[in-house]
């Protein structure tokens, strides 16, 4: 098997150009009912989303607000669309994706909901921030441990969960069957794939979520990773380095 990218990011990041007015429509896509808010947020700039529908009914996925701006952000927003946040849900215990859990625990006093495998990288999260500038004083203890195949209900949504280690012990992936999306965390970007030389990564096992879980959905289900843009599975089926043999 080929060398796995060690990277958060998508390989052709830097190379891939988009007008301003497409970027901003990206961060804002609507399907059907339901619509999913992206930010950019902390050093690493990772995607922190907001899915929410017509009964105003919101999740935070991979909150990674950790400044008071990116705080005010996030707040604004569910203001402005006046939502009630049912869940913040981590699809990984990595510093990047849970620094803003403190926060959006305190505000919205909903449950933080990830993996249990997760809990020992997320115990020492404060501790891995300190290395790339998030600090972070202390974490909300999850209280909502989510399973493999596990249904999320919010509002006239479901979200189905997929565990996908090889990124980190604890990564999942959030599966929206009648929206034709998934959440895919760490484990997929446009044209390449989650680093897997952090603790508790391993490459073998990262390709095997990958096939297991998003080689298994339709061509047209869109990926939303947890850095960079978005793309669909039939693109990285088809122009993937990392997935051609498969």
């Amino acid at each position: 098997m080929s060398k796995i990218l060690q990277t958060d990011a998508p390989s052709n990041m830097e190379k891939k150009k988009i007008s301003l007015s497409q970027f901003m429509k990206n961060l804002n896509r609507t399907y059907n009912d339901m619509t999913i808010r992206t930010f950019h947020f902390n050093p690493i700039q990772v995607n922190t989303f907001i899915l929410h529908d017509e009964t105003g009914d919101a999740i935070i996925v991979d909150p990674g607000n950790c400044a008071s701006y990116e705080d005010e952000q996030l707040k604004e927003y569910i203001l402005q669309h006046n939502l009630l946040v049912k869940y913040i849900i981590n699809t990984h215990p990595h510093i990047d994706h849970v620094a803003g859990n403190p926060w959006c625990a305190n505000e919205y006093h909903v449950p933080v909901c990830m993996h249990e495998a997760g809990l020992p990288i997320y115990d020492k999260a404060y501790a891995y921030g300190a290395a790339f500038g998030i600090l972070v004083d202390s974490m909300p203890h999850p209280s909502m441990l989510l399973m493999d195949g596990e249904i999320l209900h919010y509002g006239n949504q479901e979200l189905q969960v997929f565990y996908t280690p090889g990124h980190c012990d604890g990564s999942i992936c959030l599966y929206d069957k009648k929206n034709k999306f998934v959440i895919s965390g760490d484990l997929i970007f446009e044209g390449s794939v989650g680093r897997s030389d952090l603790p508790t990564g391993d490459p073998y096992l990262l390709i095997k979520s990958i096939q297991d879980s998003i080689l298994t959905l339709d061509d047209d289900v869109v990926i939303y990773p947890g850095h960079g843009d978005t793309t669909t599975i039939g693109n990285e089926r088809l122009h993937n380095p990392y997935l051609q043999q498969y």
